[in-house]
């Protein structure tokens, strides 16, 4: 029940983003980078299918020496719009989730290791001009939203989530090992 609880709380985040992006309909910056380059208006990006999009951002950047030819793969394939980031929700969902189970048990290499590949991501959807800053915030901020929600619900139905008196007894002795 647990697992079932956690798995759909990480689902309705990314149906959430789905329907958020479909409203804000915020272009990605490297969108607008080529409204500025390349004299491609946004909304007329955007209102081509995104097949279409794909074929436009390949024949304006083909010689583009500026962009790295993989990058402007990536961007081919990613036409679709920017807020909020949903490889941000994704990673912030896991980080959180990892936070919220691990830390009781003082699982902190675990939490680390969660939290640098969480920010890895987050990194890399900016340094790729897929998102603005404020896509990754509000990501994360729904992600904790959802995660607090599910960890809650969690608790209601399956018991608490802290470590039983045994396991908290190891916790303790671990702790206390030089």
């Amino acid at each position: 029940m647990l697992f079932a609880i956690l798995g759909a709380a990480i689902l309705i985040g990314q149906g959430v983003k789905s329907v958020i992006k479909d409203k804000v309909q915020e272009p990605r910056p490297f969108v607008v980078w080529l409204e500025k380059t390349q004299h491609i208006p946004t909304d007329e990006f955007y209102n081509l299918k995104r097949k279409q999009r794909s074929e436009l951002v390949k024949s304006q950047l083909e010689t583009q020496q500026e962009v790295p030819g993989w990058l402007r793969k990536h961007w081919q394939k990613e036409t679709g719009f920017a807020f909020p980031s949903g490889h941000t929700m994704f990673a912030a969902s896991w980080a959180l989730l990892g936070v919220g189970l691990l830390w009781p048990r003082r699982r902190t290499l675990t939490i680390a290791l969660l939290l640098v590949w969480a920010t890895g991501v987050m990194g890399s959807r900016l340094l790729l001009g897929m998102h603005w800053p404020r896509d990754l915030v509000v990501a994360t901020i729904i992600s904790w939203a959802l995660i607090t929600l599910a960890t809650w619900l969690a608790q209601k139905l399956c018991g608490p989530l802290s470590p039983p008196p045994q396991e908290a007894d190891e916790i303790a002795e671990r702790d206390d090992e030089p």
